[in-house]
């Protein structure tokens, strides 16, 4: 029978979030509950809130979580009651032609679970990301659920389930680093260190941090950037071209998401090298580039969505790396907190004190 949870909703454009008792049915067929252990608390969250994705208000926040699955739906076989598992919001369809040609990272249909969740007054709830996981218990889609080793810490297996992930593989899927390259990462939160991290692994010789924060550039060095620009105070192009011999880097990635940093990032290449947009930017902005520049440079311009993760594929090679010592996920959490202090979070968020706040049940 369904079960009532306390959850934290945004209920209204920028309006601050609560804690409410969200009603959770019973997995129908292909779908899954799952007890959570502990939710990141990602800039995406606040774009909810904030009205930057839609307007389906009101809004069961919280994506970035792993815990355990409770109980599926009919027809469930991937997963089963007890299994640990990080929560993904890229469950692939295995039928559209983008899966159908091998790249189902790429995916057109994606889903999500069919039944709703609901406030005790029946309002149907909008889960963030198809997952709302701010709750002690959500309802997903089974293919949400990629099941990894039960010995790693949820609160950081659940980093996986979008930024740590996303800037990792915005490095390594998406701009394809390899061995002895030179790489520039502008944005240094989450996304962005995360991105360093991945350059890291695949074996860049050279990492630039860029960021206006000194603080963020002294995180940056932590997760192995080689060297740090302040933009505020020093021009990003000259100063990465100067650190790569007047080329510009093989590999720049664009972890803001906005038109005068994705212009550094052109600019901040070599002639044939490779930008990676994995900022997410707002539905108005507009970016205005001299075409004849985009051709007469070559190479590639690239969006980095999730970061081209296949989650079967990635979640458990990154939980392994981490349990190596390889690759310091725990780097990334700031602070742990409550269900009740998501709105202090999203304040320090903004204020740039945190890396990740983590939410644990």
């Amino acid at each position: 029978m369904p079960q009532q949870v306390q959850g934290v909703i945004a209920p209204g454009k920028n309006e601050p979030v609560r804690v409410e008792t969200i009603v959770i049915p019973d997995p129908g067929p292909g779908e899954a509950v799952v007890k959570i252990q502990a939710c990141g608390v990602c800039h995406t969250d606040l774009h909810y809130k904030q009205g930057g994705i839609n307007d389906e208000f009101p809004f069961l926040l919280g994506h970035e979580a792993a815990g355990v699955v409770e109980s599926v739906g009919e027809g469930v076989t991937d997963v089963a009651p007890g299994d640990f598992v990080i929560l993904n919001w890229r469950a692939v369809c295995g039928q559209c032609r983008a899966c159908l040609r091998g790249r189902p990272w790429y995916c057109f249909d994606t889903h999500n679970a069919q039944q709703k969740m609901t406030l005790l007054d029946g309002t149907e709830l909008s889960p963030a990301l198809g997952i709302g996981a701010f709750a002690e218990k959500t309802l997903v889609a089974s293919g949400q659920c990629t099941k990894v080793d039960p010995e790693v810490a949820p609160e950081v297996a659940g980093l996986l389930g979008c930024g740590v992930m996303a800037g990792i593989g915005a490095a390594i899927n998406t701009g394809q680093v390899g061995r002895g390259d030179s790489v520039a990462v502008i944005g240094c939160g989450g996304v962005g260190d995360a991105a360093i991290a991945g350059s890291r692994l695949a074996g860049a010789a050279k990492i630039i941090a860029v960021d206006i924060d000194d603080r963020k550039l002294e995180t940056a060095k932590k997760m192995g950037a080689t060297h740090t620009v302040n933009s505020r105070s020093t021009d990003p192009i000259e100063a990465i071209r100067a650190l790569t011999d007047g080329n510009g880097a093989d590999v720049v990635i664009e972890a803001v998401g906005r038109p005068e940093t994705y212009e550094q990032a052109f600019y901040a290449r070599d002639l044939a090298g490779t930008v990676v947009l994995v900022g997410v930017p707002t539905p108005d902005m507009k970016l205005e580039l001299p075409l004849l520049d985009v051709f007469g440079r070559g190479g590639s311009l690239k969006s980095s969505w999730y970061g081209d993760c296949l989650p079967s594929r990635d979640f458990p090679m990154l939980v392994d790396l981490h349990q190596q010592g390889r690759l310091d996920l725990a780097a990334f959490v700031t602070e742990t907190i409550g269900l009740g202090d998501i709105e202090q979070a999203f304040a320090r968020m903004r204020d740039g004190d945190v890396l990740r706040s983590v939410v644990v049940f």
